[in-house]
Order: structure tokens, then C-alpha cells, then sequence
């Protein structure tokens, strides 16, 4: 076999060249290539460009000065093309893809334990009941030192870093160094690494004895089971209200938002539909065996809740089933279509637009300034004042009792609520920047292990906090640390931090999350306000 021959068909450019020229010939579109001038120009038909790109790669591969990494030419170029549709449609390297997967499909492999990072070193602030870890004997406010050997405290080893140490395949082995308080000496703990499983319910507590609260985190494939599970036991608890808090929930699973929404809808209740270029109208409609038709329903919102949030929210705020409180939402009306590659690489291309049952499209404009349209939202005014919204009159529908709602930006809740700056000082900015209170939090966790582990209950960890003057303890740490309240400044913030606080330390208590809400929601502006709309009913 000639050589040059040879070299040509173990060219790979060459055989996708072969392949998409006669997949062009198949489809009738031919590229014509003329001589002019001793120049070669290439004409394509206008349903033909894609060969075009081809014969650019194979010019690279022919003539390029420097040599070329083809798998990072290739991620790039199939990146620009889709940056050039939508700001949804992404290409996904293996790496990328496995987070995304991971944090959608509800689980992975690890050692089971949440950990913060208040001062250069990971603390433990759960272990994962019957996880990897509790099975060998990590404990709440252990400290983690080295990793297989390698330091990783005091020396701002980077976070993400940090958990990929801990990750890995399951059933393969890490050892886990600990500084434990009272213990001289690291602890060292092998450990077999599981499947964990990945939660999307943040929380499930009563703030009055009627008025429920839900938070999820996103929509991954286990939502609607947790959700269920959470809102009937509230219910046997008395929940006649509910608060479902999908602020900074940036969407997920359709079917899970679907499933979600009809169970409050009555039957034939449209949720929503979808249409594409390619894909015709598809309807969503409740079945009408929904277990919580009875529940009155709140649904909290804002600036950063998209997708499957919206649908939720669109559905309810439309068929005139609940309240929608909050800030304006993100504004994602596009439905992304997972493609698969051998390589572990796929794409997210968007194949429709969905709609909700007043018909409109959410969709927020494409603009160069797409992914600033947040920050533009603070500097007009809109986090502040409802009348900064922008809306679209030529946008505008009807929800089923004749109620006015717009699409086109997003959707607007029927109860503003704005960011509330109440009690903030520059002293409560300092401490929010250097986290003292999570390093507060910590360091009294050390000093009360014993008692945080053995309490139950609020009214045991009420118990606790009474015994304490948590608020002259910080400020003394506060001090120490270089930041001090001017005059009045405590006054004003005092409270807030109280309550953070104590919330991060309810955190080491067996009650995790459980303790935490109670607490942090004192301080949310809009969980008041809920409550007081139960109050004046």
C-alpha cells in the first residue's frame, strides 16, 4: 500500500470527512469546489455548512504551524456552537457531566459527611446515619487533618480539592486523619467508601402549629419521594398551611415538578406543556389524586429559582391555586434534552420551550448581558421596589379566575417581598465576611459535645442557649479576632447573629437541619410574612 495512501486512511479527520460527505450525498446536499486564481473556494449550499467545519479541521490537521490536541479542539469547537443557540444548551466533558449527573440522579460515591470550613480546617458537622463514615467511627466535630497521608489543614487546601480526595469509586479504601477534641494525637480511620445518597429536601418543620415549611434544593430524581414523605408527616402534625420555599432552586427534573404540582391540582388542571421546532405539543394534566388538594399552599420564589421551580410555581400561580411570594424569578423557559457520548461527554441541548397553563413562555430574552441580568435586576431597584419590575404588556395572560400574569422575564410573585436590609451594619458585614460566626459555632460545639449529641428537641436546645450569654460570648471571640461593634451596631445586628448562631450550633446537635431552620428562619423576612398572612385570617 503506497504511503501516502497509508497515511490517509489512518487519518481520523479524513474518515469523518468520508462519513458526513455521504451522509450529505444521501440527503441531496452536494458542496461544489471551483479553482479561482490558483486559490481553492469552497461553495457550500446553505444547507451544507457543516461540511464546512469539516474541511476547516482538515486544513488544521494538513497545514497548522504547532501540534494540535485534538479532544481539547474538539471540546471547544462543539462548545462554540452551542453558546452560538441558546445560553442553555452545553457541552459537557466527562468530568463536568459526572457533577452534573450526580447532583440530578440523587447519589454518590463518598464517605457520608457533611463538613464546614470555618477556619482553614474541615470540620465534621454530620455523619451520614449508616454511612461509610459513622460505620468507622467519625464523629460530629471531628477535624480532618490528612487525607491518605496528604495535609490538608491549616495549609487553605482548596475545598472542591478536598472532596474529590474524599470521593471515589465504591468499595475503594481512604484513610482519614482527625484531630478530636480531648485526644492528643491524630486518629487515624480507614475507610470503605459507599454510595450516599444526595438530598433535595433542605428542610420539613412546623413554624406554627398549622402553617407548615418545605424547602428543596433542587429537583433531582428522588424530590417527589422525599417530599411526600416530608409534607404527610407534617400533616399528621396538624399542617393545615404550607410554605414550599423553592428560593435558589435552580430547577431539575420535569417529571419531578409535574409530579409535585398535581398534588394540588384538581383533576384535568393543566401543569404544563411543551413545543418545539421538532417536538410537538405535549400536555401535562393533573390526575386529580392528589393527597394534598385540602393543604392552603405558599410557594416562595425569587431571583434564583428556575426551571422546574417555575413550572411548580407557574402551575400554582395560574390555575389560581396558592400564593406566590417573593422576588421575580430567574426566567428559564427552555426544556433541555440530554445527549450521550462513548467518550462519558454529552450534551444539554434545548429541543422545546415550555409553557404554562395561562400559555405563556417564561423565557427570559437572550442578551449579552444574559448572565448579568441579576446584578442589572439590584441595580435598577427591583430587589427593593415591586414597581421595578419590567413587564411586557404584549405579554400578557389570564389565570383561570381572570387574573392578569405576564411571561417574558420570569414570573412575578402576587406578594412582593424585598430583600430586607433590616438590622444590617458594617459590623454584621465584617463578620458575614470572615464567618465568625460559623467559627464561633464550632468552637462551642467543642466545648458542648456531650449535651449537643444527646438533645432531641428545641425545647433541649433552648435549654442550653438559656444557660448561655451567647451574644456576649461572640462578641468577646468577635474581638479577638480583630472586628468590634461601634456604637449602636450591636444593637442593631445583635439579634440576627444570636440567631444564626444559634442555628450553626443546633447544626452539631443529633438534630442536624432539623435544628438549624427553626432558628435562621426567625431572621427571613418572608417567613414572617406568611405567617403573619396565616395570623390575620
Amino acid at each position: 500500500m503506497p504511503e501516502k495512501l497509508k497515511e490517509l486512511l489512518d487519518n481520523k479527520w479524513f474518515w469523518i470527512f468520508i462519513l458526513l460527505m455521504f451522509a450529505a450525498v444521501l440527503a441531496g446536499r452536494v458542496t461544489r469546489c471551483a479553482r479561482n486564481g490558483g486559490k481553492t473556494t469552497y461553495t457550500n449550499t446553505a444547507r451544507n455548512h457543516w461540511s464546512k467545519l469539516l474541511l476547516v479541521m482538515d486544513h488544521i490537521e494538513g497545514n497548522y504551524v504547532d501540534s494540535i490536541s485534538y479532544g481539547k479542539l474538539t471540546d471547544d469547537a462543539i462548545s462554540a456552537v452551542l453558546q452560538s443557540l441558546d445560553p442553555h444548551s452545553v457541552y459537557l466533558p466527562p468530568v463536568d457531566l459526572e457533577k452534573a449527573e450526580e447532583s440530578l440522579v440523587g447519589n454518590f460515591s463518598g464517605i457520608g459527611i457533611e463538613f464546614n470550613v470555618p477556619n482553614d480546617t474541615a470540620v465534621v458537622v454530620n455523619v451520614i446515619p449508616g454511612g461509610p463514615s459513622q460505620r468507622a467511627g467519625l464523629m460530629s466535630g471531628d477535624r480532618i487533618v490528612k487525607i491518605d497521608g496528604r495535609n490538608v489543614a491549616g495549609v487553605q487546601f482548596p475545598q472542591d480539592s478536598l472532596m474529590k480526595l474524599l470521593r471515589g469509586p465504591k468499595d475503594s479504601k481512604v484513610c482519614v486523619s482527625i484531630k478530636r477534641s480531648g485526644e492528643k494525637d491524630l486518629l487515624p480511620f480507614d475507610i470503605t467508601r459507599g454510595v450516599i445518597p444526595v438530598h433535595s429536601l433542605d428542610a420539613a418543620i412546623m413554624l406554627t402549629p398549622t402553617l407548615g415549611y418545605i424547602k428543596l434544593s433542587t429537583f433531582s430524581i428522588t424530590t417527589y419521594k422525599e417530599f411526600m414523605m416530608a409534607a404527610l408527616k407534617l400533616k399528621e402534625r396538624g399542617m393545615t398551611s404550607l410554605l414550599l420555599d423553592l428560593r435558589e432552586n435552580p430547577g431539575g427534573y420535569l417529571d419531578q415538578a409535574y409530579r409535585l404540582a398535581n398534588e394540588f391540582l384538581e383533576k384535568g388542571d393543566m401543569v404544563v406543556y411543551m413545543q418545539g421546532r421538532k417536538r410537538p405539543r405535549e400536555e401535562f394534566r393533573a390526575t386529580g389524586r392528589g393527597m394534598l388538594k385540602d393543604i392552603k399552599l405558599y410557594v416562595a420564589i425569587d431571583e434564583n429559582s428556575a426551571s422546574s421551580s417555575e413550572i411548580v410555581a407557574g402551575a400554582i400561580q395560574d390555575n389560581d391555586r396558592g400564593t406566590i411570594i417573593g422576588r421575580r424569578s430567574f426566567g428559564k423557559g427552555l426544556v433541555q434534552e440530554p445527549v450521550y457520548f462513548s467518550d462519558s461527554s454529552g450534551l444539554r441541548l434545548t429541543v422545546a420551550r415550555y409553557y404554562t397553563p395561562s400559555g405563556r413562555c417564561i423565557q427570559k430574552p437572550y442578551s449579552e448581558d444574559y448572565n448579568y441580568d441579576i446584578l442589572e435586576r439590584y441595580q435598577r431597584g427591583e430587589m427593593h421596589s415591586a414597581d421595578s419590575i419590567k413587564v411586557n404588556d404584549s405579554l400578557k395572560y389570564t389565570t383561570v379566575h381572570g387574573n392578569t400574569v405576564y411571561g417574558g422575564g420570569g414570573i412575578i410573585p402576587d406578594v412582593f417581598i424585598p430583600i430586607d436590609t433590616t438590622g444590617v451594619t458594617d459590623f454584621l458585614v465584617k463578620v458575614n465576611r470572615r464567618s465568625l460566626q460559623m467559627k464561633f459555632s464550632s468552637l462551642f460545639a467543642d466545648m458542648h459535645r456531650a449535651e449537643l449529641q444527646a438533645i432531641t428537641t428545641i425545647d433541649e436546645l433552648e435549654d442550653l442557649y438559656r444557660e448561655q450569654d451567647l451574644g456576649r460570648q461572640f462578641l468577646i471571640y468577635a474581638a479577638s479576632e480583630g472586628v468590634r461593634a461601634l456604637p449602636g451596631e450591636w444593637e442593631q445586628s445583635g439579634n440576627i447573629i444570636v440567631l444564626q448562631i444559634e442555628g450553626l450550633i443546633g447544626r452539631y446537635s443529633s438534630m442536624n437541619e432539623d435544628a438549624f431552620y427553626p432558628y435562621i428562619l426567625k431572621t427571613d423576612s418572608l417567613a414572617e410574612k406568611v405567617k403573619k398572612l396565616e395570623s390575620e385570617l
